[in-house]
């Protein structure tokens, strides 16, 4: 490639996310007279790439392996074909993040949801209830993927008062320690100039279930109706897939955004360090309980216990940090056989430890 075409390639592709870095890495096709480009969208074992010759259409089959993770995924960076019918990719460049979840099929396989993602965009709207246990969730997800989360309350026009605004975003922030929160009206504007600044640096998903108000959101983004927008239920405030692809867009103030179609299942994938990030304080009580093994449960000298009781920690985050922290481990578990025997043994060493207090609370005679 010469420097009059790298230069070429560097100007069309720097608006979706282009580098010194991302050149480096794709160094070894150019001998090849493979194209570099950004997969903006996939389908059906094809995608579009966005390239300095412009968008082209490609099929997937040449780099899709058997493992699910490793398939091409919207915000890829890729080498393609500059013809042929069809046209594939022939690679694709080493990820810098990717979001992954479990898929809801039993055979416990992960399913990656978009790469090299800088920031991700939880979106949780006020026309319901909050539902902070699956805010944790989206929150676990987002860690675990390497991007920076950020929680945006939508439909905040919906919420009159400002003071009950400010209580709602006061209830998550406490369920997202080191997570900027954001609420956003979209049709009044109002927040919109603070997600704006968030997303104008690097690439962003937008994440959250149907009705959460995404696309709308991408709508003000944007500047300009390109994502269509259904009404949600009135009866639970939930709504339809509007969005069925994951779409990758340049924002005209810069940045690049992936809008996904609603999450009705956020299943952890292997995500026991994301969990830690969103209860980063349960994990810090825990360094100064008694015990370095402590369940919390019972145990003399449980800091975390104790924070409960003082009220410092509401129970209900202990609670979900339980319940995350099995659900991660019983994924993890199917695929790894050794730590499959390490729980057997974990809950064969409890059973013994019950059945001996039980009877040593019966007597010794109690069998007679």
């Amino acid at each position: 490639m010469t420097s009059s075409s790298a230069s070429s390639v560097s100007s069309a592709l720097a608006p979706y996310g282009w580098d010194d870095a991302w050149a480096d890495e794709f160094a070894p096709y150019v001998t090849e007279g493979l194209l570099p480009g950004r997969v903006i969208r996939v389908d059906r074992g094809q995608c579009d790439v966005v390239t300095a010759d412009g968008v082209l259409r490609a099929d997937t089959a040449f780099v899709t392996p058997h493992d699910p993770l490793r398939v091409v995924c919207t915000g890829d960076w890729v080498a393609v074909e500059p013809g042929g019918n069809p046209r594939y990719v022939r690679a694709y460049l080493p990820r810098r993040t990717a979001f992954v979840r479990s898929t809801s099929s039993q055979r416990s396989e992960g399913q990656i949801l978009a790469a090299n993602v800088d920031h991700a965009i939880v979106a949780v709207p006020l026309s319901v209830e909050l539902d902070l246990g699956r805010i944790e969730r989206f929150l676990a997800l987002a860690w675990e993927s390497g991007a920076q989360p950020v929680v945006v309350l939508t439909k905040a026009d919906l919420v009159p008062e400002a003071e009950t605004v400010a209580h709602l975003v006061q209830d998550v922030e406490t369920s997202a320690p080191g997570v900027p929160v954001v609420p956003v009206s979209s049709l009044g504007g109002d927040g919109l100039d603070v997600v704006a600044a968030i997303v104008g640096g690097g690439t962003s998903v937008l994440l959250g279930q149907s009705g959460a108000g995404k696309s709308t959101l991408a709508n003000a983004l944007l500047g300009e109706d390109v994502m269509v927008v259904q009404a949600t239920r009135d009866v639970d405030g939930k709504g339809r897939h509007t969005t069925t692809t994951r779409n990758l867009l340049a924002l005209p103030g810069g940045g690049v955004l992936i809008d996904t179609p609603g999450l009705r299942g956020v299943g952890l994938w292997d995500a026991e360090s994301g969990v830690g990030q969103v209860f980063s304080e349960i994990e810090e009580l825990a360094e100064r309980c008694r015990f370095h093994d402590c369940a919390h449960e019972a145990e003399p000298g449980c800091a975390v216990l104790a924070a409960i009781e003082s009220g410092e920690l509401p129970e209900r985050r202990l609670h979900s940090y339980r319940k995350l922290l099995r659900e991660n481990q019983r994924i993890v578990a199917k695929t790894d056989a050794r730590l499959r025997a390490e729980i057997r043994k974990d809950w064969k060493r409890k059973g013994a430890i019950g059945r001996a207090a039980m009877e040593a609370k019966r007597g010794p005679h109690w069998r007679s």
